[in-house]
Parts: structure tokens; C-alpha cells; sequence
């Protein structure tokens, strides 16, 4: 039987808000958090919008899974994010205790995984879900900046 809700179902949901990121001029970064199959928080880069170095995808999926939660620690939710996350959110991952992170597209020069960045101990990890979309965005973003400027 097919599993509708499944990592390549929610990193589809992640890629359409990193579709949005891309539209507003933002690194085309998405992501959301899911509780029991239920996307409980939705985000996308804002650090153009915000002028704020902090306003990574995750760190705003982070905040409104929080809010929706009413508390800090997402020890049972799964962040699917469209690129792996820079040591920054890896390290927000850990105070929130999140269960699981997935990410589409490695980050080899500013990605938690290369930098050696620790994860909470109970956080689970899966790379490479729908890797070549998510690439493909970010590197067509780039070439369309290069191009303007």
C-alpha cells in the first residue's frame, strides 16, 4: 500500500515554499514541521524581507511550530527542509529536540554536516529526498542573479 504522507510528500510541501522564497527575490529555501502527519508550520527564507541574518527557513519554521505547540521543543516532529541546514538552524535543531530532520540538496561548504555541527542526540537524519529539484531551484536562482547584476 502507498503511504500518501511520506518524506517525498512533505519535501514537496517544503520545495513550494521554496518557490515562494524565490519569487520574493530570497534564497529559494523551504521547509516545514510535521506532527503525525500534519504540517503544523510552514516557512521560507525572509532574510531579504526581514534584513535579518537569522530569518532562515528553519528558524521560522522553528518559531511558528513553537507557537503552534505552545512550547519550545518539537521532540516529536520532523523538519523537512529543501536545503541541508547551516550550523545556525543545526543548532536551534538541538534546543528544540526535534525527532528528525530531512533536507533535499547538500550544503557542502556552509551545511551542518561538513562543519561537524552536533544534533540533538535523539535527531534522526535523512538526506537526498527529491535532491536534484531542490538543487536545480537554488542553482537557477543564482544564475538569474548573477545575470541581473
Amino acid at each position: 500500500m502507498i503511504q500518501p504522507f511520506d518524506d517525498i510528500y512533505f519535501m514537496k510541501k517544503a520545495y513550494q515554499e521554496a518557490e515562494i522564497a524565490f519569487d520574493k527575490g530570497e534564497i529559494p529555501v523551504g521547509a516545514v514541521i510535521v506532527l503525525n502527519n500534519q504540517i503544523i508550520a510552514r516557512a521560507h527564507n525572509l532574510t531579504e524581507t526581514l534584513n535579518d541574518v537569522t530569518a532562515h527557513a528553519e528558524m521560522q519554521a522553528f518559531t511558528a511550530a513553537a507557537n503552534f505547540l505552545g512550547g519550545k521543543y518539537l521532540k516529536d516532529c520532523i523538519l523537512y527542509v529543501t536545503l541541508e541546514p547551516c550550523q545556525m538552524c543545526a543548532g536551534a535543531s538541538y534546543w528544540s529536540q526535534i525527532a528528525r530532520i530531512v533536507y533535499g540538496a547538500s550544503e557542502p561548504k556552509r551545511g551542518f554536516v561538513n562543519l561537524g555541527t552536533q544534533l540533538h542526540p535523539k535527531t534522526k537524519v535523512t538526506s537526498g529526498i527529491l535532491e536534484n529539484d531542490c538543487s536545480l531551484l537554488l542553482k537557477r536562482f543564482f544564475i538569474e542573479k548573477r545575470n541581473l547584476n
